[in-house]
């Protein structure tokens, strides 16, 4: 699943390619929105929710998400895709730029005034205007038994959060993932490096979380299993936590990380 400063990255690329132009071309690429037409009206607003990416024309709302295997491209208006067609599922164009949304795990087209549906659940933005550090805390410890990896990414929480940042939030807290809510503490320090994390990381094109660029060395523990721990050498730990198959991945370092006691995540 994509983190939220991707999506966020998705936002501005089409927005700067989209925002403010008559749509030329409109080809929506799902049974159930094939006959939707939005051309000629103008592209208002784009911009991310969390995970959730909103592109505002006229009264409606093209809602989209990534989910696992989902991209936005940009290209010229006429030049070549870098991915084959039959795995656009949106077209948008205007007279100088073409917008692909490619094999996105939801494509909806809803009136704008039901933009709730898609995104109301969501807690407060990680990079968005909403974002309010005491509302995440409070939903971060509404369930104090259930463990923090697995809150960290649930998006009605505080929204933006994925797999890199959940390993990485945990390892600089010294938490194990599987710890209680109610085992680490004052939940504000947490909402609060999530934030920095995700704000010094929306405009890189490499997620470093670490201080280093050198290749290898951007991220504490993610992608790391059975390699040294950057701080410690111990070999990380890449184990399952979590209900949802691409919610169980997450990497730790048994002796930054030490496992809570007998409770388990939920």
């Amino acid at each position: 699943m994509p983190e939220g400063d991707t999506v966020w990255q998705a936002a501005a690329r089409l927005r700067a390619a989209l925002a403010g132009q008559k749509l030329t071309v409109c080809d929506v690429r799902v049974p159930r929105y094939a006959t939707v037409d939005l051309t000629p009206h103008t592209v208002d607003e784009v911009l991310s929710r969390g995970k959730h990416l909103l592109v505002r024309v006229g009264d409606t709302t093209v809602h989209t998400h990534l989910k696992m295997e989902g991209e936005w491209h940009v290209y010229p208006s006429g030049a070549r895709w870098r991915r084959p067609a039959w795995q656009a599922r949106i077209v948008l164009g205007t007279e100088s730029h073409t917008a692909v949304g490619f094999q996105l795990g939801i494509v909806e087209v809803l009136p704008r005034e039901q933009e709730a549906e898609a995104v109301g659940h969501l807690g407060p933005d990680l990079l968005g205007p909403d974002w309010d550090e005491r509302v995440a805390a409070e939903n971060l410890t509404a369930d104090p038994d259930r463990a923090v990896g697995v809150a960290l990414l649930d998006q009605r929480v505080l929204a933006g959060i994925g797999n890199v940042y959940r390993s990485e939030l945990c390892f600089l807290r010294g938490m194990h993932p599987a710890t209680p809510v109610a085992a680490v503490g004052d939940p504000l320090p947490w909402v609060r490096l999530a934030h920095r994390m995700l704000v010094a990381n929306r405009d890189r094109t490499v997620r470093v979380t670490t201080g280093e660029r050198r290749r290898g060395r951007e991220l504490w523990v993610y992608g790391r299993g059975g390699k040294p721990c950057l701080r410690c050498g111990t070999l990380v730990r890449r184990d399952d936590l979590g209900e949802n198959d691409h919610d169980r991945i997450v990497f730790w370092c048994p002796s930054c990380q030490p496992l809570p006691g007998p409770a388990t995540p939920r």
